[in-house]
């Protein structure tokens, strides 16, 4: 088959592939914008979902810490929930028969009352006295002649109240009584 193929014809063959070739060309253009942009879409994603999961991170070594900490002071908690139950049952029962406490004197006067001399002793170091002093049984001189002075206390039912477990007791002067 021949084809005769006249000016005219060629022309709009010419300007059909102009145009086609420019609509290829703004199609190209378009596709690289679209994919250009779910590229940067892609990459914004991915970076809030890096920073996402190095936050979750941080909250999560954050709470574990705080947990620990909850545990610690829960458990510290119970320990003076135990004590305090422990010195309300002790001071609900009252004094027994026998039981002492000591007395810190300073100078003869009350300084305070302590459940054991141990514990008396250990207030007399922070006072300035030495914590390793010896101490000795008093002698019949006043209270007031001594700087410190441990005086033990027992309960007595019958009087309902505390007294002294030692009493000095005087010496005897040329034989006199």
């Amino acid at each position: 088959m021949i084809r005769i193929v006249t000016r005219a014809r060629l022309a709009r063959l010419e300007d059909a592939a102009r145009t086609a070739s420019e609509q290829a060309r703004q199609t190209s253009g378009a596709a690289n914008e679209a994919f250009g942009q779910h590229v940067r879409e892609l990459w914004n994603v991915t970076d809030r979902a890096e920073r996402a999961e190095a936050t979750t991170t941080e909250v999560g070594v954050l709470v574990s810490g705080a947990l620990a900490e909850l545990s610690d002071a829960q458990q510290e908690m119970l320990r003076k929930d135990i004590e305090i139950r422990r010195l309300r049952e002790e001071l609900s029962r009252g004094p027994r028969e026998g039981e002492t406490v000591t007395v810190l004197l300073h100078h003869g006067e009350p300084h305070a009352v302590y459940a054991s001399r141990e514990a008396a002793h250990a207030d007399t170091a922070t006072h300035g006295y030495p914590a390793d002093h010896v101490w000795t049984p008093c002698d019949e001189r006043p209270a007031a002649a001594f700087t410190w002075r441990c005086e033990a206390f027992a309960y007595t039912p019958a009087t309902n109240g505390f007294h002294r477990v030692s009493r000095s007791i005087p010496r005897a002067l040329d034989g006199a009584a």
